[in-house]
């Protein structure tokens, strides 16, 4: 049986990997494959006993994964990093020589140097699987953290190309990033050098995160939320930063005045202050909106409760590897979408399937353009949750695709 690592740069309990990793290396494992994972964990001395641990590590070998995992360390920023990275490398060099991976699966950059390093220093020679998720680099520095140009973004850019020449097959999550990254591989699946690439985008688990009965479900969280007559528009997700925060208000107020029903439902873990204000000053009563976090058990409720879901995020060059896990849970809920153009496969992804609206600008015509079609799409919950399943289903589309990655890996000599 094939044996592979999964190399993961948070921490365990963390709500990523507990719906984009642990998700798919069940998939994986379905395929035949003996799976193990390495996390990193923030404050584990505070947050882990050994007997937790142990309680875990029986929990997921159940599951056929075994668990590894290493202290995370935050601070100072670079040298804790790579204290991490040499750590981890050691790590991984002497479960390789121990358990003869057949591959290393490395979920973004810096697992990635592990890996490679690691096989650089091994007797063992796996295939090394580069999930490039994103464009980190440039993700930094659009998100400010570091300066477009410095020494962080240059160093992290030559590590990039060094992966990309090491690394045995990728995946991406859009279709835009391929054709960015690997343009030949669209028509044969394949780069220059024959080496599988795949798109994956953030699939969700919809047999078992948003199925049931949905008219029930709505019915019952709007009855719970006081939202019988009100037209509900949703964000999911963080604010500031790249989610541009103002937009939505923007957005959200030209509703109101095109709808005085209308109300504002924000789910994120952000400084509610960060929204709150802004909604105020653009005419929002208390009784018109609410900004909280749910547990992830609930969110499917809120999601049933809507109407309408929002997707603004700043295009940039990074953005064009997105591809935002709320747009699954929304169409999964039957939501349709407003969202922004230049952003990963979104556009694609509304236009040819008609379950939203683009928005041709950040103005009012503009606004009140896209909730004009929004309103000329009738209930298109149906299309939503179809396009959902073709497009996001975890062990169709995500569990398949990772399947044949593996394939290819484990059988090319």
């Amino acid at each position: 049986m094939p044996k592979t690592l999964y190399i993961c740069y948070f921490g365990l309990r963390e709500p990523l990997v507990q719906t984009q990793v642990l998700p798919y290396l069940r998939e994986i494992g379905k395929g035949g494959v003996d799976v193990s994972i390495l996390t990193f964990e923030p404050d584990m001395k505070a947050k882990w006993t050994a007997e937790q641990i142990a309680q875990m590590k029986a929990e997921l070998a159940e599951e056929g994964i075994a668990w590894h995992c290493l202290a995370y360390h935050k601070a100072p920023s670079v040298p804790a990093t790579a204290f991490d990275i040499v750590n981890g490398t050691r790590y991984v060099r002497k479960l390789l020589n121990r358990e003869k991976f057949d591959v290393l699966h490395a979920r973004v950059h810096i697992p990635g140097v592990m890996a490679a390093v690691a096989r650089k220093f091994s007797r063992e020679r796996p295939k090394i699987l580069f999930d490039i998720r994103g464009f980190f680099p440039e993700e930094y520095t659009d998100a400010g953290r570091w300066p477009e140009g410095g020494w962080l973004y240059r160093s992290a850019k030559r590590v990039e190309r060094w992966l990309m020449r090491e690394s045995d097959a990728f995946v991406v999550l859009t279709e835009k990033a391929r054709d960015i990254l690997f343009p030949e591989s669209r028509e044969t699946g394949f780069d220059e050098q024959g080496r599988p690439v795949e798109v994956i985008p953030c699939c969700v688990d919809l047999e078992k995160r948003f199925s049931g009965d949905h008219a029930e479900m709505r019915r019952e969280f709007r009855e719970k939320l006081g939202l019988d007559g009100r037209r509900v528009i949703l964000h999911l997700g963080a604010l500031g930063g790249l989610y541009l925060t103002d937009v939505i208000v923007d957005l959200l107020s030209a509703a109101k005045r095109v709808d005085p029903s209308t109300f504002a439902l924000f789910l994120t873990q952000s400084d509610p202050n960060s929204v709150i204000p802004k909604l105020k000053e653009s005419g929002f009563r208390e009784e018109d909106f609410m900004v909280t976090k749910v547990p992830a058990a609930e969110v499917q409720g809120y999601l049933e409760a809507s109407d309408v879901a929002l997707s603004i995020v700043k295009a940039t060059f990074a953005t064009a590897s997105r591809s935002p896990t709320k747009l699954a849970e929304y169409l999964a809920c039957g939501l349709p979408i407003i969202a922004n153009r230049g952003v990963g496969d979104v556009d694609e992804l509304i236009e040819n399937n008609k379950v939203g609206v683009l928005l041709d600008g950040f103005d009012e015509a503009s606004y009140r353009k896209a909730l004009t079609e929004i309103d000329a799409l009738g209930d298109a919950s149906t299309q939503c949750r179809e396009t959902a399943h073709r497009h996001f289903d975890l062990q169709k589309v995500g569990g398949e695709r990772y399947r044949r990655v593996y394939d290819h890996l484990c059988t090319d000599d």
